[in-house]
């Protein structure tokens, strides 16, 4: 047993990569019974309620007395703020393997924003490997009109803009996490979440309370919702949280793009989605390109990426 201990966060890494694969095909089923913000609003709510369970229960332990909550609220305003608005929303313009490939991307911007903000230079080689997957995702961009179905644009301008709220929020997470752990940076998210998306959707259905949960009777629905909710949003997080905390950033880079090849694989599987031959260009570049930012990251970069957390 003791042996075989030592491949556990390997296991836990494959576990959190998968379900966060499988999240983007569960986003998209959700979109097509309900608005983005009533998915997102009930998505929240049982990831907060959870989290909850959790901490009323003493499985986790939240204190949040004394710290700095208005720069947590900032955090939450990129993520899930932003990010979600943008992701969830760029879903409805493109496929799930296309949301996989594009966030993706993340620890590239992450890289990106620390040379910008942080003055974190990248190295010359991670600058190439930087250029490869931006490289791979504008090559999709610029083929996308070749594709028979081809729609517009603006779906993976969306999915762009989650990239870089994502990344603004590791940049605000590096500084947080000394203060806050981590399990206490997701539970406000969490909360923030299920309140603000949940306020937007009742404000969108003029607030007519009267139906607003009907949706959740339906079966559909409510397996999108527990996916999203606790599966993606909890389960997932401490598994992420365990693996890295015994592996290195380099290492946990593998399981980041088994997640975009997973994403692609559920989507071309379970919702016939097509898959071309630019998208496989694509995909491919971005995947080695997100593999050497983060292996040949300065290691100051690499304690950066440890701190990301994708909800």
């Amino acid at each position: 047993m003791t042996k075989l201990r030592k491949y556990f966060p390997h296991l836990a890494g494959l576990v959190f990569s998968s379900i966060f694969g499988f999240s983007f095909l569960f986003t998209k089923e959700g979109l097509e019974l309900m608005s983005p913000f009533h998915l997102l609003g009930f998505r929240f709510a049982i990831a907060f309620i959870s989290l909850s369970i959790l901490r009323i229960t003493g499985i986790i332990n939240i204190n949040l007395k004394g710290k700095n909550l208005k720069k947590l609220i900032l955090l939450a305003f990129f993520q899930p703020g932003i990010y979600f608005i943008c992701e969830t929303t760029g879903m409805l313009y493109t496929t799930s393997s296309e949301a996989g490939m594009m966030i993706a991307l993340i620890p590239v911007a992450v890289t990106i924003l620390a040379a910008l903000i942080l003055n974190e230079k990248p190295t010359f080689i991670q600058s190439i490997f930087v250029g490869l997957s931006v490289g791979g995702a504008f090559f999709i961009i610029f083929n996308r009109g070749a594709a028979p179905i081809a729609s517009n644009y603006f779906g993976l301008l969306l999915l762009g803009g989650a990239v870089i709220a994502a990344g603004f929020y590791n940049i605000i997470s590096r500084q947080l996490s000394l203060e806050f752990r981590p399990v206490e940076i997701t539970y406000v998210m969490m909360g923030f979440g299920a309140l603000i998306f949940n306020i937007i959707a009742i404000y969108r259905k003029n607030f007519e309370l009267s139906n607003y949960f009907d949706l959740l009777l339906e079966k559909d629905v409510l397996i999108s919702v527990i996916y999203l909710g606790v599966f993606s949003s909890v389960v997932a997080f401490f598994m992420m949280n365990y693996t890295l905390s015994k592996i290195t950033a380099a290492e946990s880079a593998v399981f980041a793009n088994l997640t975009t090849v997973v994403s692609i694989i559920a989507g071309v599987v379970f919702r016939n989605e097509p898959f071309f031959k630019f998208q496989v260009v694509g995909a491919v570049l971005i995947i080695i390109g997100v593999w050497g930012t983060n292996y040949f990251g300065r290691p100051v970069v690499e304690k950066g990426e440890e701190i990301y957390e994708k909800v």
